[in-house]
């Protein structure tokens, strides 16, 4: 499965619709504290958009939300997946991603068949409290040696270089949160990122050698 490489997330459909306005393709939406009907009119909301302009929502968590709202992708984390009605989510044709921090989890994101397995904090992370060291490229190599055809993310920390360092490590897709909501342009970091993994152009980031 070939997948768009670079794959920001954020908290809200209005950071949804800068990130489509300046041309990705693949978006995730973690919304943590919200109501439900908070819950169902961003995700409505950003599954249009997506949809209007032919890019990939993947919704974080809320996976009943996503089968009643039609939503294509959902992305879970180790904890989401305890409670999550994994039959159901197949049986409404949802694609898949999974976080993984260690063995014991790449393993049990395997179990379920993911369309794409995450991995991380790869460089240190400002965005929450995590109890893992930072992975480094190493384990970016290991995992996809490990997952074979299987779509690998790397997250946390990432910057548009940090970025170019993973996909030659060997992720298939690089995810980006407080690198560009903390960007004082936004949109132009998003465009930076677009354009280092070659979505807009022929690409900055070197090959694996020039790392």
């Amino acid at each position: 499965m070939s997948l768009p490489r670079f794959y920001p997330v954020f908290d809200s459909a209005g950071w949804v619709a800068r990130a489509l306005a300046a041309g990705v393709r693949m978006v995730q939406l973690r919304i943590k504290d919200a109501d439900e009907a908070t819950l169902r009119a961003e995700i409505t909301r950003a599954r249009d958009m997506a949809r209007a302009a032919g890019a990939i929502l993947v919704v974080n968590d809320h996976w009943q939300l996503a089968i009643d709202l039609g939503c294509d992708w959902l992305h879970l984390g180790q904890e989401d997946l305890d409670g999550a009605d994994l039959p159901a989510i197949r049986a409404a044709g949802l694609r898949l991603g999974v976080s993984t921090h260690d063995d014991a989890e790449l393993e049990r994101a395997l179990s379920v068949r993911p369309d794409y397995v995450a991995l991380g904090p790869v460089w240190p992370t400002i965005l929450k409290q995590m109890p893992w060291a930072p992975q480094g490229l190493e384990r970016v190599t290991e995992w996809k040696r490990r997952i074979g055809d299987v779509p690998l993310c790397a997250i946390g920390g990432l910057t548009p270089e940090r970025g170019c360092a993973a996909l030659a490590a060997g992720a298939d897709l690089v995810a980006a949160v407080t690198d560009i909501t903390l960007n004082p342009d936004p949109e132009d970091r998003m465009r930076a990122w677009l354009a280092a993994v070659g979505e807009a152009g022929p690409g900055r980031c070197p090959g694996p050698r020039d790392i």
